[in-house]
């Protein structure tokens, strides 16, 4: 079987495009084949191959200081889902053109997904306050699943959320938000951003969907994920379907 990984992380990178040609002749040795995005703010990665390649490729990365805690998500396919190894500089390892959102200079609150798990049980937070959970996700994602009663927005891409959100202000008013996404990088940005515009009690997913299914499975989750490779979606048990084509993508 193929050992699937993804993984990001917020750090600042001086020069993006030593970072990229590195990495691409390092992942091109090991015959892996995915997407890594590299900005100033970080880097952002979905991989594929065969194990021994896979896992010799996180040693080498993590044994660069910015990278030595990164946190890696691995699932199982049966197939490479990825067509080709792409390796882009970009001034945001995802898109959203929001100075407010700056996970460089500070990172949102979060929730463990066996403290969100409690939550959804509960239907509240621990203190007692509403939980809304809020979809950072594009809605040709969300069509695939999400969280059970969870707010979703008509967008199309990322960039499109703040004014999606603001039509929806109100909902937001006296609860606890948590928002999500697939593995966490844009609600990341998400939180920030909504802290920033005042809204109260806003949390992010430690580790998004993926996170989740991985520590706690399909609990208050209906459907599956939606991913950005060949495999289409993954269920809660991290198994993907069969068949269709996708590309990672910074929206």
């Amino acid at each position: 079987m193929i050992l699937n990984i993804a993984a990001y992380q917020f750090v600042p990178i001086d020069d993006p495009d030593a970072l990229a040609s590195r990495l691409r002749e390092q992942a091109g040795a090991r015959a892996l084949l995915g997407s890594v995005l590299i900005a100033e703010e970080g880097i952002n990665l979905f991989l594929a191959g065969a194990d021994a390649g896979v896992e010799s490729f996180v040693t080498e990365l993590r044994a660069d200081p910015r990278f030595a805690d990164i946190v890696i998500k691995r699932s199982r396919s049966d197939t490479q889902p990825f067509a080709r190894l792409k390796i882009r500089v970009k001034p945001e390892i995802i898109s959203f053109r929001q100075a407010e959102a700056k996970p460089l200079a500070r990172r949102a609150p979060a929730v463990s997904p066996v403290d969100l798990a409690r939550w959804i049980a509960q239907g509240q937070d621990d203190q007692g306050k509403r939980l809304l959970l809020l979809d950072t996700r594009n809605q040709q994602e969300v069509v695939y699943g999400s969280f059970s009663g969870a707010m979703t927005l008509p967008i199309d891409k990322f960039t499109d959320l703040p004014k999606a959100l603001a039509e929806n202000r109100d909902a937001l008013d006296g609860a606890t938000v948590v928002s999500f996404c697939t593995g966490g990088i844009r609600c990341e940005k998400a939180a920030l951003w909504m802290e920033a515009e005042g809204i109260e009690n806003v949390y992010q997913l430690d580790g998004g969907i993926l996170g989740y299914f991985e520590q706690i499975g399909g609990f208050g989750y209906e459907g599956q994920c939606f991913v950005f490779d060949e495999r289409v979606a993954l269920d809660s048990e991290l198994r993907p379907l069969v068949g269709g084509e996708s590309e990672l993508a910074d929206s």
